[in-house]
């Protein structure tokens, strides 16, 4: 009798310490931007040191999070970050941030050419790469390497998207762009891609207008296959007034997560932040 006595305390003392688990979980790390799996809806996880926080089961929970220091990629020292999670000085030299990483007509490596580290850029640059259309809330034209698709889709938040061209290399895909654009916008508006405003495109139809202004180096690379991939994201309520939060400016907030598009949190409060952002930032998370 006594066994099953000690037992069913033993249950009730695990089932406590689950149950408070699950109502408050405190943990910390140095911030890099989500994970993602392509699913219906997406499938958010977010790794911080030793842990990874499942962000779709979260949604409905309270969050605190507050900056306590920052940790560079490169170096791992606590240096203020510069952007894309490095200090200025690891800033300045690692290839990961060379121009041509937002400006890819500026790759060089088909040329054998070196930025900052040649043997790193040929084996990124001298890959195929995806010339593209998606709908963020707006119709825009981008560039991404093949292996990429569909994670830059969603990282940018579309909602659909579909290829124009596959190039051998990065440059090729650059020149496309620069061409591309001067017909279509080639950056987000992450207000709108927020919203609950939805912008109707055709895309196909888009996609094919934009051949003749394919320059003539890429014209061959057009892809006849119209295929558009249509993405959906965890969002139980859309923000009415949007309220961006930087660290750099407000060590700390608190909201209830309503959702996640793209690499924001959204807050039911109008806060939205911006993962992808505070790479680098060290932060403390608390949520109930």
């Amino acid at each position: 009798m006594k066994r099953r006595f000690d037992f069913i305390v033993l249950y009730f003392i695990i089932k406590l310490y689950i149950y408070n688990l699950i109502l408050i979980m405190k943990t910390s790390g140095q911030l890099t931007k989500m994970l993602t799996e392509f699913a219906y809806p997406i499938e958010y996880y977010l790794p911080l040191n030793d842990d990874v926080l499942m962000v779709n089961q979260l949604i409905g929970k309270e969050f605190h999070i507050k900056h306590i220091s920052y940790q560079c990629f490169h170096c791992k020292k606590n240096k203020v970050i510069f952007a894309m999670g490095y200090c200025y000085d690891c800033f300045n030299i690692v290839p990961q941030t060379n121009p041509s990483i937002l400006k890819p007509e500026l790759s060089t490596a088909h040329l054998g050419i070196e930025e900052k580290d040649l043997d790193w850029e040929k084996e990124t640059q001298l890959k195929p790469h995806i010339v593209y259309l998606a709908n963020t809330g707006g119709i825009k034209v981008g560039v991404t390497r093949k292996s990429q698709i569909p994670t830059r889709w969603i990282d940018q938040g579309a909602i659909e998207a579909i290829k124009i061209a596959e190039t051998e290399n990065r440059y090729l895909a650059g020149i496309s762009e620069i061409e591309l654009a001067k017909v279509i916008a080639d950056k987000t508006n992450y207000r709108k891609m927020l919203s609950n405003t939805i912008a109707n495109f055709n895309l196909v139809e888009w996609k094919h207008k934009m051949f003749e202004f394919l320059p003539d180096e890429t014209k061959h690379c057009f892809l006849e296959d119209d295929e558009v991939i249509h993405l959906h994201y965890p969002i139980q309520n859309f923000p009415t007034k949007i309220t961006s939060i930087s660290l750099k400016k407000q060590s700390e907030f608190s909201g209830k997560l309503a959702g996640i598009k793209g690499q924001y949190l959204i807050f039911e409060n109008g806060l939205v932040f911006n993962i992808r952002n505070h790479e680098g930032y060290v932060v403390n998370f608390e949520i109930k």
